[in-house]
């Protein structure tokens, strides 16, 4: 059914793992040593042979897996054992005080853009002797 040996390319390790092997796994063969921690090891596979020049990695298994098999339980009796649970009534979303002024100071923003848009449309630009002649700021004189 499943074998006891596998030889894999170290390309198809990093494939397997989703990850880049470190540099010293594609140097030295001491990195695949049969350490506790190593992944292939807690899952029962020990390395047998690396061949770096080929980049290849031989592994064998160790220890055998066993599968469990599920049992099939009554529908009728799986509904009665789980308890009753009520879904929790939904608050109405309100939004923070703060959402609530970003979005005032945006509203007011769109008003000043069109406001100051209206005042520009339809007009040239002045030039410096217009608008030193007339000043819309200024006050009247008491000359007159």
């Amino acid at each position: 059914m499943f074998t006891g040996r596998v030889v894999l390319p170290i390309s198809e390790v990093e494939a397997i793992i989703g990850d880049n092997l470190p540099l010293n796994a594609s140097r030295e063969s001491e990195w695949w040593k049969n350490t506790k921690g190593r992944p292939w090891v807690t899952v029962g596979w020990h390395v047998e042979n690396v061949d770096l020049t080929n980049r290849t990695v031989t592994f064998i298994r160790v220890a055998k897996i066993e599968f469990k098999k599920r049992k099939k339980e009554n529908k009728k009796t799986e509904f009665f054992k789980r308890p009753l649970r009520f879904p929790k009534p939904k608050r109405p979303a309100v939004p923070s005080k703060t959402k609530i002024a970003k979005a005032q100071a945006r509203a007011r923003n769109i008003e000043r853009q069109a406001m100051s848009s209206q005042q520009k449309m339809g007009r040239f630009p002045r030039s410096a002797y217009e608008k030193r002649l007339f000043k819309p700021d200024a006050k009247p004189s008491t000359a007159d």
